[in-house]
């Protein structure tokens, strides 16, 4: 029997129970980073009168919003089914996922932007930046180790699944990890683009830099909100596992005695560790309804072994197409009684 990186390495098919925690700790350390950052930057934005400045302490402010989101996501989305959520709660966690992804941009891009603008047109008294590089040297290094620690995440998982690490970032149902190396990212560029802005504004003398720094920082914010909000979204609505994995899913049932076909099948990601699979299942004719249920069992119990993260298997025995062609040119259901499925009354 094969095992996931027999299949592509299909992200989130592994075991989530160690990434889980792992995604928990990152992050903290997202969160805890960039609440002192945020508040750093403030104070210096307010002492250099730095319109970048602000801007980026917006930024780390709508970060810590939403990591807030993210633990919220993590915490709410490991609750067990119960009669209510009968498929669990694992979804939960991309709505809460998808608000953290609309903090960023209400809380960062639009301020950022906004305040480009207003610097742009009313101009701005430029202090001393000295605390503002200050600031900002210390933010990178805290922002630095923040995405050095989630990108470690990334690569050992990747890893694990034997998958390229960025096949791996960019198909991952783990959003939260891929939230934080995305805003810690967009953090490093947003620090270099406030001390562009604060240099260049130092040279000339004039506001613009820092503005047009300020309005860069709210159209990167922009482009992480959308790119998270997308993925959210999708998995929201619902995304299947790999092709790959599909193929997988099928090769394995197909080994099953008694299975001579798949007729259908539906897989659904609901969580980073949790896939529901579903099919219409063509068994032997002349299986027993016994054999059919352990049949059933069977091949529950290969696709767990092979792929840890499926929870959920729903197989329905259904007529291969060649019987069901047959029954409709007999005139009906095999299963009707006499003078039925051919329309008499």
């Amino acid at each position: 029997m094969s095992d996931a990186r027999a299949d592509g390495g299909e992200p989130g098919a592994g075991n989530g129970a160690v990434s889980g925690g792992e995604s928990t700790f990152t992050v903290i350390v997202a969160a805890a980073a960039n609440l002192g950052i945020a508040v750093a930057k403030a104070v210096a934005g307010v002492i250099s009168g730095s319109s970048a400045m602000l801007s980026e302490a917006a930024h780390s402010v709508a970060d810590t919003v939403t990591e807030v989101l993210l633990l919220t996501a993590l915490k709410r989305s490991e609750k067990p089914a119960d009669e209510e959520h009968p498929l669990g709660y694992g979804p939960e966690r991309y709505i809460w996922a998808m608000l953290a992804s609309v903090a960023t941009f209400v809380g960062g891009a639009v301020f950022s932007v906004y305040d480009g603008v207003h610097t742009l047109i009313a101009g701005e008294d430029l202090g001393d930046p000295l605390i503002s590089y200050i600031v900002l040297g210390v933010a990178f290094l805290l922002e630095g180790y923040s995405l050095r620690t989630g990108l470690r995440q990334v690569r050992r998982e990747a890893v694990r699944l034997g998958t390229p690490a960025k096949r791996y970032f960019r198909l991952t149902p783990d959003t939260a990890v891929k939230a934080v190396v995305m805003e810690d990212s967009a953090a490093l560029v947003g620090l270099l683009l406030a001390a562009g802005g604060l240099l260049g504004g130092r040279l000339s003398g004039s506001g613009v830099w820092d503005a047009v720094a300020s309005i860069l920082i709210g159209a990167l914010l922009v482009y992480v909100a959308w790119v998270l909000g997308r993925s959210n979204a999708q998995l929201l609505i619902g995304r299947p596992v790999s092709q790959a994995m599909r193929a997988g899913v099928r090769e394995e049932l197909l080994t099953v005695p008694h299975i001579i076909d798949v007729t259908e099948l539906t897989t659904l990601i609901q969580g980073p560790a949790e896939i529901l699979i579903a099919a219409k299942i063509d068994f032997r004719d002349v299986a027993s309804a016994e054999q059919v249920e352990w049949a059933c069992e069977e091949a529950e119990q290969q696709l767990r072994e092979r792929y840890p993260s499926i929870r959920r298997v729903y197989l329905d025995p259904t007529p291969g197409l060649d019987q069901r062609r047959r029954a409709r040119a007999a005139g009906g259901n095999p299963m009707a009684g006499p003078g039925e499925g051919d329309g008499a009354g």
